[in-house]
């Protein structure tokens, strides 16, 4: 992370997928909320395959917490903002077909 002085904050933005991740390390103004961090880091570049929606609503997390209101939240010095992806099954379901297998 580049610069420090007043007025900035130095923060990174993360997202993964199985076999890939990127962090976008951003110099960006006090204040700024963790949804307008992905927006800046424009992840959509270095996944082409991802649709742009999903980062643009996705659930977010610092340091794998998740955060209730993204649009809300101003970053703070050194915050690495996690983009989720959304789940594939639901996991109540994912347990029961599991259950069901192992029953035969």
């Amino acid at each position: 992370m580049v610069a420090e002085g007043k007025g900035v904050v130095n923060v990174e933005v993360a997202f993964a997928l199985p076999h890939r991740q990127r962090i976008v390390s951003l110099t960006l103004p006090e204040g700024v909320s963790a949804r307008e961090a992905v927006r800046k880091a424009d992840l959509a570049q270095y996944f082409p395959d991802v649709p742009r929606e999903t980062f643009e609503n996705a659930a977010l997390g610092i340091f794998g917490k998740a955060l209730r209101d993204p649009d809300r939240y101003a970053l703070q010095e050194g915050d690495r903002v996690e983009v989720y992806r959304p789940l594939r099954i639901d996991p109540k379901a994912a347990r029961a077909a599991r259950a069901a297998d192992k029953q035969g």
